[in-house]
């Protein structure tokens, strides 16, 4: 890198520095390494291994961290930087413009349905080298910022957009304040943020990790707006009564008198709801071919265990809600007619999507055992902790117990260390083989069924990866997030694993 950064002492403006640099830390954006932070031994080796060079090249590479670089790591660049240019290491004219931008104005392209938005932050160092950055906000995947790039065509740019909306009733532009953009900006970032590990760079574009530095430090150069900002539309939390009253009104509708089965019809509704408060930042009328697909298509399937007769009548109430909710959002005629065929569209496929645990064999007692509330997504990890749940076990019958009760649970795993009783570490060891179990039933952290699905695949025994999860549990204690970075790390477990 430090060679490559040679290239920065021919570049004639800061924009193309910054753009060059944003593209080197990028490298190793949402990228893990076991045993260390990566912004800490690449980002900040870099740093170090710049500043002992000493040379043109690293003076200017240190002067573009300094801006672009996260807190930490840009204040070591910024303290390097000033030791190298006081011992009168050259460094090219633009270098002192780097980051002196001022922001022009702010924009955002969005469709009527709520989807997405598309916005536009336009930058110049002081009236010159005018430039725009563009971020694309996803509110399917949570608001997280999934695609970004600079252009210095501004004017064509914002043309190009202002008649792509001319021409289409179910998109808008419009010009919003720098305040309003710094804030929609913040939140999309820490989304993206929030999704970074193993699964970052699949859930972005390919050229967001080039820009991500860039984007982060010209959004800094916005004035600041609420501290916790929501994306437009976003609606006041919704409690239980209120989803049930939401739920009756719809069920009374016109929209719904064609729905054959009451029950299920209501059921499906609550489902529908719930998705529109709990992961569409509480707007349940809000419809859009995307969403009605990513509800039917992969929400469902992983998320809700469903009768055989909500499996059939979920898309019917779907479309219905799609008439019911479009006329009150004020969704176009043609936006309602687009979502409905996308529903229907996405009705064959959803067959194939869903599968329901009873098609694999697996006993509808069972499955309500292990899944009390309905998270379909619990059965995998549940089934795992809790394998002997049926037939008799001495004088025990197995079907009988609860393994949501604690109680319960205790048996559970007492059976399951039955050739282990003699132990004199027994009670210990079951004690943290509840805590374990338990929180493979919640689920908390994640990153503990993750682990333990990767030493699976790997052919481990059952028992062996409990016990390296009790291991790594027991040492790290009660610190959340060292827990979390630590079963992230793991790949491998030792051919002897502790016990």
């Amino acid at each position: 890198m430090l060679l490559a950064a040679r290239e920065l002492l021919a570049v004639r403006s800061p924009l193309d520095a910054e753009l060059m640099v944003s593209d080197m830390l990028g490298a190793w954006w949402g990228r893990r390494l076991r045993g260390g932070d990566v912004e800490q031994i690449l980002g900040e080796g870099l740093v170090d291994y710049a500043a002992k060079a000493g040379t043109p090249a690293a003076l200017t590479l240190l002067v573009s961290v300094a801006y672009l670089g996260p807190a930490r790591q840009a204040a070591k660049a910024e303290g390097a930087a000033l030791a190298l240019m006081e011992s009168d290491v050259a460094r090219p004219q633009w270098a002192d413009r780097v980051g002196a931008v001022k922001p022009a104005g702010c924009y955002v392209s969005r469709d009527v349905y709520g989807d997405q938005d598309t916005v536009v932050c336009t930058f110049a160092y002081n009236g010159q080298d005018t430039h725009a950055l563009v971020l694309v906000v996803d509110y399917n995947m949570g608001g997280m910022a999934r695609d970004a790039w600079v252009s210095s065509q501004v004017d064509k740019l914002l043309e190009q957009a202002r008649q792509e909306a001319s021409g289409n009733a179910l998109l808008r532009f419009e010009e919003i304040e720098p305040q309003q953009a710094r804030a929609l900006l913040d939140f999309a970032m820490k989304a993206t943020g929030a999704a970074q590990g193993r699964k970052a760079p699949q859930l972005v574009s390919d050229s967001y990790s080039a820009y991500h530095a860039f984007a982060r430090s010209r959004i800094k150069a916005l004035p600041p707006g609420r501290l916790r900002p929501a994306p437009a539309h976003t609606e006041a939390p919704y409690s239980r009564d209120r989803r049930a009253m939401l739920a009756a009104e719809f069920l009374a509708s016109d929209a719904a008198e064609n729905l054959s089965d009451p029950s299920a019809a209501s059921r499906c509704t609550d489902h529908i709801i719930d998705y529109g408060c709990d992961q569409d930042f509480g707007r349940p009328m809000r419809v859009s071919p995307t969403k009605c697909e990513t509800f039917l298509l992969d929400w469902l399937p992983r998320k809700v265990l469903l009768s055989p007769a909500e499996q059939d009548a979920v898309p019917h109430v779907l479309s219905a809600w799609v008439r019911f909710a479009g006329p009150r959002i004020g969704l176009p005629e043609e936006g309602i007619r687009a979502t409905l065929d996308a529903v229907w569209e996405a009705t064959a496929r959803f067959t194939e999507a869903y599968r329901d645990p009873t098609s694999f064999g697996l006993d509808p007692s069972l499955v309500r055992r292990l899944l009390p509330d309905g998270d379909l997504s619990a059965l995998a990890r549940r089934a795992f902790a809790f394998p002997l749940l049926q037939g008799m076990r001495g004088s025990t019958d197995l079907d009988l117990l609860n393994p949501s009760d604690e109680a319960d649970r205790r048996i559970l795993l007492e059976i399951d260390h039955a050739d282990e009783l003699s132990r004199h570490d027994l009670e210990e060891h079951l004690a943290w083989h509840e805590e374990i179990a338990g929180r493979l039933w919640v689920g908390d952290p994640p990153q503990l069924w993750e682990a333990a699905q990767r030493l699976i695949d790997l052919g481990h025994d059952r028992h062996d990866v409990l016990h390296i999860l009790i291991e790594i549990a027991e040492r790290i204690g009660d610190h959340p997030d060292e827990l979390a970075a630590a079963l992230d790390d793991i790949a491998d477990i030792p051919d002897e694993p502790p016990v």
